[in-house]
């Protein structure tokens, strides 16, 4: 009886707190160019997750945007589409973290190599579309997403308040600000007011 226990209690519990299967490629292409604009949809970059948890390449694209499907290991729907001006930035990141490298390391590795040349930032200010929402408004059948929210972030490495007139934080709602002003991961944050 002990040993039927432990499995009640130990493994039962990992069993429903485990990863949840990504679902197939073609309605995880759907899901992550919701983050795009419409006209782009059909023709971005998107990366997404195989059977054994694996970011890789669904689809190859035609336009400027990349898109991330949601990661399966993580509690809600989260999608983001960026400039291909953001790839070499970005894929840094994801390479880090394979490496098991925890945040703030990441941060202090990609700032090192921007300074040395070594990792590519954009020339120019690179937008991402983030669109978030909770799994019970998700349908893993069609990809869509039901009351989503969006955010919006333009990276422009090193600007700053003065340099762009934003301030530092937001004082009203969903107005733009400038987030790690003068450093390599500058960037504007739009949060548009929840509904």
């Amino acid at each position: 009886m002990k040993a039927l226990n432990f499995v009640l209690i130990v493994i039962f519990p990992a069993v429903l707190f485990a990863q949840k299967k990504p679902v197939p490629a073609e309605i995880q292409i759907k899901t992550a160019t919701l983050a795009a604009p419409e006209e782009l949809r059909e023709s971005t970059k998107v990366y997404g997750y195989n059977d054994k948890g694996e970011l890789v390449v669904l689809r190859e694209g035609t336009n400027y945007l990349v898109c991330i499907a949601d990661d399966p290991s993580k509690k809600g729907i989260s999608v983001s589409c960026y400039s291909e001006k953001l790839e070499p930035f970005m894929a840094r990141g994801r390479q880090l973290t394979e490496e098991g490298k925890p945040e703030m390391e990441r941060r202090d590795i990609r700032r090192q190599e921007a300074e040395d040349g070594s990792l590519q930032l954009p020339d120019a200010p690179a937008m991402t579309y983030i669109l978030s929402g909770s799994e019970e408004n998700y349908n893993p059948q069609t990809g869509e997403l039901k009351d989503g929210h969006f955010r919006y972030v333009i990276y422009i490495p090193y600007a700053t308040a003065e340099s762009t007139g934003l301030p530092e934080k937001p004082f009203t709602p969903g107005m733009p600000w400038i987030m790690d002003p003068g450093t390599h991961r500058a960037h504007i944050m739009i949060t548009p007011p929840k509904n």
